[in-house]
């Protein structure tokens, strides 16, 4: 474990019932870093990162964020102290416009006062390519325009550690490529991202390190080169997109 860790996670367990969905699960995120959550569907991905944004409470093990316990935080306490997620299916408020999600998120989320909520929405606006749709009804957007409002209802908050999950699932090739440039320049900008995702290429475009989930438990972690050449992460994703 790093000692320099934005995010730690210690010996984290999450069951239902007789089913454990997350087993024993430790990791360290530093500061600026892109860690790539891999696993295939039912691993326990997205549980963990509900464990990690308070969505769900752990039922062993510690969560840690800037080298405070935050175990026992609420999900909007974490969201405040800053920690912003997205989810695998965007979930916006449909009726109201591309700009209000910004704002209501900026303001509810993010803790900002509506002067500093507006300021923040037509920058991230700006950031994510959806300056064109601002007054547009976020439930008539394309998927790819979803997909972006999703990435900046969690930027609006300014997270320091951003959790996405899933965000290229379902785009195209074009799609894809468009939404890793924005994320290329969010990481520039020193946000540290964790990032679950299925289309492996755009993980890998990013990725500074790998963590593959199966069966709730770490099967590998490392460099991205070295745990796409492990032997047990290919036969994981045999017949996958890599």
């Amino acid at each position: 474990m790093s000692t320099n860790a934005l995010l730690t996670l210690t010996a984290v367990s999450k069951r239902y019932g007789a089913l454990t969905v997350t087993d024993n699960i430790s990791l360290s995120v530093t500061a600026g870093e892109t860690l790539g959550i891999l696993g295939p569907n039912g691993a326990g991905k997205t549980t963990l990162f509900n464990l990690i944004s308070g969505d769900v409470k752990a039922d062993a093990g510690r969560v840690e964020y800037e080298g405070r316990d935050i175990t026992g935080l609420a999900p909007h306490q974490r969201c405040r102290a800053g920690i912003g997620r997205s989810y695998q299916v965007p979930q916006p408020f449909g009726h109201m416009t591309v700009f209000e999600n910004l704002v209501t998120a900026a303001c509810f989320g993010g803790g900002q006062n509506e002067h500093e909520a507006w300021h923040t929405a037509v920058e991230v606006l700006e950031k994510t390519d959806l300056t064109a749709h601002a007054n547009q009804p976020a439930g008539g957007l394309t998927l790819l325009n979803r997909k972006r409002l999703e990435l900046a209802r969690a930027l609006a908050t300014r997270p320091q550690l951003l959790l996405l999950d899933e965000i290229a699932g379902g785009l195209t090739e074009h799609e894809a490529q468009e939404l890793v440039a924005e994320l290329r320049r969010i990481k520039a900008e020193g946000v540290t991202m964790v990032w679950i995702e299925h289309v492996v290429h755009a993980l890998l475009s990013i990725a500074d390190r790998l963590f593959v989930i199966n069966f709730g438990a770490k099967l590998a972690e490392g460099l991205p080169e070295a745990v796409m050449a492990n032997e047990d992460v290919r036969r994981v994703y045999m017949g996958m997109e890599a």
